[in-house]
């Protein structure tokens, strides 16, 4: 990780050098090179991979946070009981050494001695051994109760532990984030407006040409054209968030990040999956590409490190990344790692 870290600072700073490059050729009139601006390209799209990876790894600690939370407050909850059951048992255990006491501890075979009816003392002694008999058991229960209670603190304490160990990995990784962010952001508004019109014609072109070798295989006469009753809720609430900004870590109602809206969209529909596009790609029933139909979720890139919605025609509704909006585009503009399917 320090090493990616590494290289991404190395490249960061290549590419805004070859931005500098780029803005000062525009300022003289010059024509960049387009090789040059290919290059300034990649470097983009690997800042904002990189960020988007790391984004997918912290809505992953999130989401162990807030399971952590769930258990303690579930051993929270089974301590108060312990603690409610330790108070009565402690008064029953109290009420029954106090009644014994008033009975002046005499042994049972010396009550039935003196006794003038023996039937009356036999029942008193039968009562006295049944009164020591379940006070023993109340101790035992308290021993147990105790013993139980300290195990589930030792259980409460150890789990908050890891959970403000998880949150101090989580804080780290978000400084990575911001980072990453900030890098690529610096990286585009140092390019001249006329070079960054060139560089977004060079992303379109890229993205068109991806599309079309794609749809050249035929895929679009193999894919499904209907999407299930629940796949249409998910695709109606992804239409609705189109021009919504990418915010890493979002998941609505004002802002998402990839899988943020993925997920969202099919919860609109009835459906709970995974928060993050990884954990997406592992848990949900994968489809062959040319099986999908409206509605599946389609995973890009080897990481599983980005998701987007299929809405048919050959199209995908996606938040792509910091700085854009959540928008239709091409699905096969970005490297498609497979296709899952939330209401299989």
């Amino acid at each position: 990780m320090r090493r990616s870290l590494r290289t991404h600072g190395h490249r960061a700073a290549a590419a805004v050098v070859l931005a500098c490059a780029l803005t000062a050729a525009s300022q003289q009139g010059a024509q960049a090179d387009p090789q040059t601006l290919t290059e300034v390209q990649h470097r983009l799209e690997s800042l904002y991979h990189q960020a988007e990876v790391a984004t997918d790894k912290y809505n992953a600690a999130d989401g162990k946070v807030t399971a952590q939370q769930k258990r303690v407050g579930s051993l929270d909850s089974q301590v108060r009981t312990t603690e409610a059951k330790l108070t009565r048992l402690n008064s029953l255990a109290g009420a029954a050494a106090r009644a014994q006491y008033r009975g002046g501890g005499v042994p049972a075979e010396l009550q039935f001695a003196l006794a003038s009816d023996p039937g009356r003392a036999l029942d008193n002694a039968g009562l006295a051994l049944q009164a020591q008999q379940n006070t023993q058991n109340l101790l035992t229960d308290l021993k147990t109760t105790k013993s139980a209670l300290r195990t589930r603190t030792d259980e409460a304490a150890a789990e908050l532990k890891r959970l403000r160990a998880s949150r101090r990995a989580m804080a780290k990784q978000r400084t990575t984030i911001e980072r990453h962010i900030a890098d690529a952001q610096a990286l585009e508004s140092s390019l001249a407006a006329q070079e960054r019109a060139r560089l977004a014609d060079l992303e379109k072109k890229e993205s068109d040409r991806a599309q079309t070798k794609w749809e050249s295989t035929g895929i679009l006469k193999k894919v499904g054209t209907d999407a299930t009753a629940v796949g249409r809720k998910a695709i109606a609430f992804a239409v609705k968030q189109i021009g919504k900004p990418y915010v890493w870590g979002a998941e609505g109602p004002d802002a998402y990040d990839c899988s943020g809206l993925t997920s969202q969209a099919w919860l609109a529909a009835g459906v709970t999956i995974p928060r993050t596009s990884e954990m997406q790609w592992a848990q949900l029933k994968h489809v062959p590409v040319e099986d999908m139909r409206p509605g599946d979720l389609i995973i890009y890139f080897s990481d599983a490190s980005h998701v987007a919605i299929y809405v048919g025609g050959g199209n995908i509704i996606s938040a792509p990344r910091p700085g854009r909006y959540v928008y239709e585009s091409p699905a096969a503009s970005m490297q498609i790692l497979g296709v899952v399917r939330p209401d299989a």
